[in-house]
């Protein structure tokens, strides 16, 4: 959206429609907008191709809301992570085209549907109690232009659910697999496919889960080779599976 808009600037001081001065006054902060709490980087599209996103966990709603504002001026899209439901409703209620998916903890504005990624990228889950971090992934994923798809609950204590979607797995060109507990699913998927499967272990799970280690080291140690993430780590997975996906 940044690229396209710095395009129509252009265009408009060609035709006169904008002068020169305001332009100006425009493109001083595309580098960076010095917020003072925030330093808005609005130049992270052109420099990465993947616009920036907005933590949301610490932030307050003035803080987040000035944020947004910020890059709405430069005609970027928004998504904010790791937000609870006060600040979300919140959110949306002081910017009529947000979004806010409570599950995912996510808000966010998309004007540009542009589908950009070149394959599709499925987003699986483990159990149902691992759908909160797939959420986060699967949000992230659509955000940055994927064509994306869930497939939720098909973890290995009932290995036939995960096999009778073995079509739609083998369609995918990035698999992001979520799970807690012992960790097992990535490393399973991953014998079954030559797509890149992203593991991300979640918090889920009882006393020895450890929070999410006994799954992470599951995935560090895997027969099958996948690429591992942080616990809860939703966002990172997406962002580097739409990195795959435009190669």
């Amino acid at each position: 959206m940044l690229e396209k808009g710095i395009k129509d600037l252009l265009e408009k001081i060609k035709t006169g429609s904008v002068s020169p001065e305001k332009a100006y006054k425009r493109l001083i902060k595309i580098p960076f907008e010095d917020l003072i709490h925030t330093k808005v980087d609005h130049h992270r599209s052109l420099r990465k191709g993947l616009q920036e996103v907005v933590y949301g966990k610490g932030k307050t709603l003035e803080e987040l809301s000035e944020i947004t504002e910020a890059l709405r001026r430069q005609h970027q899209d928004v998504l904010i992570t790791r937000l609870n439901k006060k600040i979300g409703n919140a959110l949306c209620k002081r910017f009529e085209k947000g979004i806010f998916n409570e599950r995912a903890g996510c808000f966010y504005i998309k004007e540009d549907n542009t589908i950009t990624g070149k394959g599709l990228i499925l987003v699986v889950s483990a159990g149902t109690s691992d759908i909160k971090v797939a959420e986060e992934a699967y949000v992230t994923s659509t955000f940055f232009g994927n064509k994306t798809e869930r497939l939720y609950d098909v973890g290995v204590a009932g290995i036939h659910r995960l096999l009778n979607h073995m079509e739609k797995i083998k369609s995918a060109r990035v698999i992001i697999a979520v799970a807690g507990m012992e960790g097992a699913l990535p490393s399973v998927i991953a014998g079954l496919v030559g797509t890149p499967v992203l593991a991300v272990p979640t918090s889920v799970g009882y006393g020895a889960s450890l929070g999410g280690l006994t799954a992470l080291f599951a995935m560090l140690n895997a027969c099958s080779t996948v690429s591992v993430f942080n616990i809860d780590n939703g966002f990172g997975a997406a962002y580097f599976a739409t990195l795959i996906n435009r190669l």
